[in-house]
């Protein structure tokens, strides 16, 4: 899942328990759609990107600076040391609003599709509720 700095959900993906987060990340950057700001072009990815540990790989890193976002987690050697938590409360809210819906909170469906389509309809009333008391311009 990507977020925006208020916790509206961009992107999100679903896949098996049993994959590697790492495998999603760029799939995820490509499906942001383009964010409309107050006036100009429409931006098409974000600026920058914080991620938590299992996207911390330099192979990933150059891969997301290619697509012109700036990684916004330091290398694990430096994390400590700096205080990384700050911006990674947003992705954890985000995912608490998703269980707010109690058809997400536990899967009780078996099929991929039905289960995808409670979450992109979750995601929406998500936006909508969060734009409703937010001003962007």
């Amino acid at each position: 899942m990507i977020t925006e700095a208020h916790s509206i959900p961009l992107a999100v993906s679903l896949t098996g328990g049993n994959r590697n987060d790492i495998t999603q990340l760029i799939p995820l950057v490509q499906a942001v759609p383009p964010v409309r700001g107050c006036r100009g072009r429409p931006r098409q990815r974000p600026d920058r990107l914080y991620a938590d540990r299992a996207y911390d790989h330099d192979k990933y890193r150059r891969q997301v600076r290619d697509k012109g976002i700036t990684p916004g987690d330091r290398p694990a050697r430096h994390r400590a040391r700096l205080g990384l938590g700050v911006h990674r409360w947003v992705v954890e809210q985000t995912v608490a609003l998703l269980h707010w819906f109690r058809r997400l909170r536990i899967r009780w469906e078996i099929r991929d599709d039905i289960h995808e389509a409670f979450l992109s309809l979750a995601c929406a009333i998500i936006c909508w509720r969060r734009l409703q008391n937010l001003s962007l311009c």
